[in-house]
């Protein structure tokens, strides 16, 4: 069997990171959902930077736009959200099909606004009703002013995902604003089964950071390098698995409530020393989703190895791995903290020369 349908079969969903109008238009994208399994898409700057100034399929379009009054920004929204609508639609049956469990499309809200909660807010719900399809989820940085943000949308019954975790603390503080956000939907006569929230922690980034750090420490730190990451999701998960499936969120689950469902990002392997399906392979398990950028899902489905749930094995073995940082002077915190601002300078980065071929 297909390997990515043995995932599914798992109860994994798989993602593709990654949205163009060559996916769209060649019937790329019809045939990762339906041969595949492919259950969800995520995008962000980069990722529409990329398909926008070196994809076929947009130039006559962005002709015309340039002709009309408007700025790079609603220019690029306007090519980027007809790619959205397009594969909203095309998962629409999964989405219904799931009874809103599967199915989704991520869009993120401008980097720019990242540290800026009511700017958050307004654009989310903006691009929330010009959208206009169900199975649409706004896509916000779990930044401080960001966290702010998503639990206001929570709380008006908007599908979110929470992007840029690179650590425990982030995705428990994701876990919060989700939860707080259900609390005032329900306070407020909402229907929370209708709201879907993933929490995207990053993986291959934080081995790139933390095995730098313990290559400059000699051979004694060196035995754990590129164990990290796998290791921090692994007990992420583990936590996940008490907050929503224990007492603390059984009112809501009783309300019709979903658990924030944990979404492993920055799959793709940096280190090339390293297994190409080594942010995937250790990390199936159920309620999850994995999103796999398009070398990745090649790699997984030329000769990934899967045939058990694999996130629930060797958690003692994570746990000593993760209180082995301290001491070597390596603080999971920080280094999350260090790692999301790079990740938003990145992608602030590929904003403006987004903006740049649209203006």
């Amino acid at each position: 069997m297909n390997p990515l349908l043995k995932i599914r079969n798992l109860g994994q969903q798989i993602w593709l990171d990654n949205l163009s109008r060559a996916l769209l238009e060649e019937g790329a994208l019809e045939r990762f959902i339906s041969e595949d399994g492919i259950a969800g898409i995520t995008t962000n700057p980069a990722i529409f930077q990329k398909a926008i100034t070196s994809g076929r399929y947009y130039g006559e379009s962005l002709s015309r736009l340039k002709q009309q009054p408007l700025t790079a920004e609603e220019r690029y929204e306007q090519l980027a959200i007809a790619d959205v609508q397009r594969a909203c639609d095309l998962l629409q049956p999964l989405f219904e099909q799931s009874h809103g469990n599967a199915g989704y499309v991520s869009f993120e809200v401008s980097p720019a606004l990242a540290h800026n909660a009511e700017g958050t807010l307004e654009a989310g719900k903006r691009l929330y009703a010009k959208i206009g399809r169900p199975n649409l989820l706004i896509k916000v940085p779990g930044t401080s002013a960001g966290l702010l943000a998503v639990e206001r949308l929570i709380g008006e019954g908007i599908n979110v995902n929470v992007t840029l975790l690179f650590s425990p603390a982030h995705a428990q503080a994701a876990a919060d604003a989700y939860l707080r956000g259900l609390e005032h939907l329900r306070s407020t006569g909402g229907t929370p089964e209708r709201v879907m929230s993933v929490a995207s922690v990053f993986l291959s980034r934080v081995d790139t950071l933390v095995d730098a750090r313990l290559d400059a420490l000699g051979n004694k730190a060196k035995e754990i390098c590129g164990q990290t990451a796998v290791a921090m999701a692994r007990l992420i998960y583990q936590n996940w698995r008490k907050r929503f499936f224990g007492p603390s969120f059984a009112a809501l689950r009783t309300a019709g409530a979903r658990p924030q469902y944990l979404l492993w990002a920055s799959t793709g392997t940096k280190n090339p020393a390293y297994s190409d399906l080594l942010y995937v392979e250790p990390l199936v398990g159920t309620d999850t989703v994995t999103t796999l950028p398009d070398a990745t899902l090649a790699a997984l489905r030329g000769h990934g190895r899967v045939a058990f749930e694999t996130l629930t094995r060797d958690v003692a073995a994570a746990q000593i791995i993760i209180d082995q940082l301290p001491t070597y002077g390596i603080s999971l915190n920080e280094v999350g903290e260090t790692l999301q601002t790079e990740g938003l300078a990145q992608f602030e980065q590929a904003f403006a020369k987004l903006l740049e071929a649209c203006a």
